[in-house]
């Protein structure tokens, strides 16, 4: 039944993202058929969230804002937290994972979370808010600098952002992370993979993260991708301004 279920995944990533259109379109062109099957298959593939959830500083009376939100899963690990926070929005471009995530919200019953269809370079909440979280998204972005600029911007002075999503593991992250490097045909390898589906892992994100804020938790992970017999590297990084 699993196998079953994983189909209209696997036929999507099979044909990979389309070039053609702007950035929205394609996300919905490449996720609209795999909608109800995302978080089910990702479970597998997307590593390291929850660990990087447990560590946020969520008190009651925050404010979380995540960008790249999708079907807002990552709000399943910290739902004991969510009704004591002062709000939530999850801000992403995809319709059919915007879709989701409101029937997510509207099951759960939380009055304090609000799925919004925008783009996380430019969108901003209403007041300055404690965490943001960027769960394997900026990967997905083609200008994930200027959305790291804008969730800088939106923080508390005192608040952090928070990051976990793929990457490759060039000679500066390795030193940044205190882990061997990969083998540069390897790197090229799995942006090859990944750039197929409309992910890029780029080695720069942990040294350009590291420089503009002060680094409070970066590891770096490898997971199993379903069905091959294949580790992928994640990182995962907290910092604040």
């Amino acid at each position: 039944m699993s196998r079953m279920s994983d189909l209209p995944v696997l036929w999507r990533m099979l044909r990979g993202m389309e070039r053609g259109g702007d950035h929205a379109q394609r996300l919905e062109g490449f996720y609209a058929g795999q909608a109800a099957a995302y978080d089910r298959f990702r479970e597998r593939l997307l590593h390291g969230r929850d660990e990087l959830l447990a560590r946020l500083p969520l008190l009651p009376g925050s404010s979380l804002v995540e960008l790249g939100a999708g079907t807002g899963r990552n709000l399943e690990p910290i739902a004991d937290r969510i009704p004591g926070l002062a709000s939530v929005h999850l801000v992403d471009l995809c319709p059919s994972l915007l879709a989701v995530a409101r029937q997510r919200i509207a099951a759960r019953n939380w009055s304090n979370v609000t799925a919004v269809e925008a783009d996380a370079t430019i969108w901003k909440p209403p007041h300055p808010v404690d965490v943001v979280l960027c769960a394997y998204s900026l990967s997905m972005m083609p200008d994930w600098r200027a959305t790291v600029a804008n969730a800088c911007g939106m923080l508390k002075p005192d608040g952090v952002l928070a990051v976990v999503d793929f990457t490759v593991v060039d000679p500066a992250t390795a030193q940044l992370a205190g882990v061997p490097a990969q083998p540069s045909l390897l790197r090229w390898a799995w942006r090859r993979w990944f750039g197929h589906d409309g992910v890029h892992p780029d080695p720069t994100l942990l040294p350009y993260l590291s420089d503009k804020l002060k680094t409070g938790h970066l590891e770096i992970g490898r997971g199993r991708i379903p069905y091959l017999p294949l580790r992928a590297a994640y990182a995962q990084y907290i910092g604040r301004p």
